[in-house]
């Protein structure tokens, strides 16, 4: 018995050798490197011009919360193109999704005119619900009063998004909603995380609007976010 118990013995060390040194699996074409996650990752960029706006500003429904009507004149999109009023943006994520940065270059809009700027969750030509304020990240106007707006975003701004409107307010700042059921509850669960705001975007689902005292309801200029060429 005991020679035999050896023998069974000899051999799981054989195998256990084989399967060690067994070269059909291939090296790493380069180490891991967990610090790198800092990195940037996935950049998108848009265009903003007036012509993305769904409608013009004279549309706006009469139920419309006051605070998202326009409380100057309104200008057609065809003015506004005309006037200049354009930008250009770029939503970059680092590789391990704890962080977004977002960069909009403005031209021809009075950054004292702005009144509210937002990344929103929709396709092309509808409006969709806000994912996230940078009212509750910066002060808007003196953050863009160089004609250039910056700000880093992190989970709890697209949370503060995303539980900061109340009553008919909501239907405008309620958050984007993931479209599958979750664990945690049986109710439509909004999207919470950087990386799920990424998801979004990679779907081709996100857009800035950029609204002004004069283009309130529809937004000034917008711009839908698209993956970044080459990037």
């Amino acid at each position: 018995m005991s020679i035999l118990r050896f023998s069974l013995c000899a051999l799981v060390l054989i195998a256990s050798h084989a399967v060690a040194a067994d070269p059909s699996t291939p090296p790493l074409a380069q180490p891991l490197e967990p610090a790198r996650g800092k990195e940037i990752g996935l950049v998108f960029e848009a265009f903003l011009s007036p012509h993305q706006e769904g409608d013009e500003e004279e549309a706006t429904p009469s139920t419309t919360p006051a605070q998202f009507k326009s409380t100057a004149p309104s200008i057609s999109r065809d003015q506004r193109e005309a006037a200049g009023h354009r930008a250009h943006g770029q939503l970059r994520f680092t590789r391990d999704m704890s962080r977004a940065y977002v960069d909009v270059k403005v031209e021809g809009i009075d950054p004292k005119t702005v009144n509210l700027f937002h990344i929103h969750c929709g396709k092309p030509g509808i409006l969709g619900p806000i994912i996230v304020d940078f009212a509750l990240v910066t002060d808007i106007q003196k953050n863009l009063a160089d004609g250039v707006f910056s700000v880093e975003i992190k989970n709890e701004h697209i949370v503060k998004t995303a539980k900061h409107g109340h009553g008919a307010v909501a239907a405008f700042t309620m958050g984007c909603i993931i479209p599958s059921p979750s664990l945690g509850s049986l109710k439509p669960t909004k999207v919470s995380t950087v990386a799920g705001m990424a998801q979004i975007a990679l779907e081709g689902e996100l857009y800035f609007n950029l609204h002004t005292t004069a283009q309130t309801y529809f937004g000034d200029i917008r711009g839908q976010i698209h993956r970044a060429a080459g990037k």
